[in-house]
């Protein structure tokens, strides 16, 4: 039986793969999807978690939506025309300078970016865990699919509202307030 580490807010880094004005309206449940990012930021806010915000090409997919700049007002992306951002020496670096091991990981889309980064992430000896309500692919069954191919391959699935409790760990204490504000 394999037993997965438990996330803790102190050891992990929230990173958000892609969410780009040109890419994001091809989504299915696009509202629904912002939604879920939007709860997985201000909770990672509330809790402390640093956040890495990526862009694909953004000359060609555009900038960071504005309704995710508008909570990161210092957000600084970084650019990458590699699939996976462990291709990329600035992501890479922003990455090691924070000293976690753990990786929340939402994104688009699924099946390119956000599954090579986290299989690259894994090998690199990070414990990932993909927000499965916070990514997306143009065709549900390639999400569908990344999903089953990475929990094959250890790197579990989890929520926004799984997530943010399993690293607030314990019902108490203005944190727990905020984020069930923010869940419901």
């Amino acid at each position: 039986m394999n037993i997965l580490p438990r996330f803790a807010a102190a050891n992990t880094v929230l990173v958000l793969v892609d969410f780009q004005e040109r890419l994001f309206p091809a989504m299915p449940e696009k509202e629904k999807l912002l939604g879920n990012v939007l709860k997985l930021i201000r909770g990672a806010l509330v809790l402390e978690i640093p956040i890495i915000v990526t862009e694909q090409y953004p000359q060609g997919l555009g900038p960071t939506l504005p309704e995710i700049k508008e909570l990161l007002p210092d957000l600084k992306p970084v650019e990458k025309t590699s699939f996976s951002c462990c291709d990329e020496a600035g992501f890479v670096r922003a990455l090691r300078a924070l000293r976690r091991k753990q990786v929340l990981l939402a994104g688009i889309e699924a099946h390119i970016c956000v599954y090579q980064t986290a299989c690259a992430l894994a090998h690199i000896g990070y414990a990932v865990q993909v927000v499965a309500d916070g990514v997306a692919s143009r065709n549900s069954k390639n999400q569908l699919v990344t999903l089953y191919r990475l929990g094959e391959a250890g790197i579990p699935p989890t929520t926004v509202e799984m997530a943010l409790f399993e690293l607030l760990r314990a019902a108490q204490g203005d944190k727990f307030k905020q984020i069930s504000a923010i869940v419901k």
